[in-house]
């Protein structure tokens, strides 16, 4: 199938640049026109929760970077790639950071242009622009000359339909498993409380009295000799647990580390530092079991020594959102957490026989997130294969 440009079947339109463009003192957070930065595209349409405005005034004094329904919003700075379609009949303004690609529906189907968008292809030229540096950046041109399979409209909307249906089963297995995770939170909440406000006047210990950190191993690119398996901040995603520790990314060392380099099982890992302020204290319980495995610089292991507190217990502890605010990280850019934060977390220890029954309902609960875990790589998959057979 033949490809075509981008900017032979759309038109693409730059946010105003010029002296009407929106100052800080302009947007507020109410008004009568939306104002879209990269923040409020979620990859389908506009996220308008915590959305920005400006005033109708000053909306009627911009030049270009207003959108309608049917658009597709395009970001160009930063966070490269991100999209939302306009679904709604709303009009509106965009950030100087973004692009309206705006589709010419005589040829191109809205839904089939934001899977487009998704290629292989040009997903390989987003990771090509994104190339290190602080601030990495596309230019409307460059979007311009995005080459698009396009078949005859029958075909796209065929190709629209069969990938939403996929994408809608992904959509509801992940559903499936956020409401697990919070049917592990509501427990935790019915049986403890909230751990910061000890409603119900638990003994308390401080973190590291009932055990110790370390901050992970600094490796340098020309160490060779041995090969191990390294846990990464790349590598929590949305876990609680990691049990097969052989499937993390590896590492070359000049020489086996010391022994309190190495995690063992029953280890909590923090997310020690990243330049992504909502990842810092993170946390997942490891298993390594008999696979050697460290742990890098921007994290931090803990290492439990207090039979009186259980590992499921102590992690949803530490996952709750009272806790993690004591947990927010400290520096300007990067965000860091240290053993001098842990070390003020005060926590709450019920009695070991009511931690165990909670550790028992995660279990159970667990066991069904794993089978929902399959289902959704599975469907994921296909997914993939359909986009690679299509846009490929």
């Amino acid at each position: 199938m033949d490809k075509v440009r981008l900017g032979d079947i759309a038109t693409l339109i730059n946010g105003d640049r010029g002296k009407n463009y929106p100052s800080q003192a302009d947007i507020t957070d109410e008004g009568d026109i939306p104002f879209v930065n990269a923040g409020h595209l979620n990859g389908r349409g506009i996220d308008f929760e915590e959305m920005n405005y400006i005033s109708q005034e000053k909306y009627d004094c911009l030049s270009s970077g207003k959108f309608i329904k049917g658009d597709v919003l395009y970001c160009l700075r930063g966070s490269l790639g991100k999209k939302a379609i306009v679904n709604d009949d709303v009009k509106g303004a965009i950030a100087s950071s973004l692009v309206i690609i705006r589709p010419d529906y005589n040829r191109i189907d809205g839904d089939y242009l934001m899977f487009s968008l998704d290629s292989p292809s040009i997903k390989e030229q987003l990771i090509k622009a994104n190339n290190g540096s602080s601030q990495p950046n596309l230019s409307a041109a460059s979007v311009r000359e995005y080459q698009i399979e396009l078949p005859d409209m029958q075909i796209q909307k065929a190709v629209v339909e069969k990938l939403a249906k996929v994408r809608e089963a992904i959509d509801n297995r992940q559903c499936e498993l956020d409401l697990l995770d919070l049917l592990i939170k509501a427990r935790f909440v019915e049986l403890f409380g909230d751990p910061v406000l000890n409603e119900k006047g638990w003994e308390t210990r401080p973190f590291l009295d009932m055990g110790s950190c370390k901050n992970g191993m600094n490796f340098h690119y020309d160490d060779s000799g041995v090969e191990l398996n390294c846990l990464g901040v790349g590598d929590f995603k949305d876990y609680s647990v990691i049990t097969n520790t052989e499937l993390l990314p590896t590492v070359s060392l000049n020489e086996i580390p010391s022994e309190e380099y190495l995690l063992r099982d029953d280890d909590i890992v923090f997310v020690r530092s990243n330049g992504n302020k909502a990842l810092v204290g993170r946390s997942v319980a490891v298993y390594p079991g008999n696979t050697p495995t460290t742990f890098s610089g921007f994290c931090i292991r803990y290492r439990k020594h207090d039979d009186g507190i259980t590992i499921p217990y102590l992690l949803r502890v530490l996952k709750a959102d009272s806790i993690r605010k004591k947990m927010v990280g400290r520096g300007a850019n990067i965000q860091n957490l240290n053993q001098q934060i842990l070390g003020t977390l005060i926590i709450p220890v019920p009695p070991l026989d009511l931690q165990k029954q909670f550790a028992d309902f995660v279990e159970q609960v667990d066991k069904s997130k794993v089978a929902v875990q399959k289902a959704l790589k599975k469907d994921q998959l296909l997914f993939d294969s359909l986009m690679q057979e299509y846009f490929g």
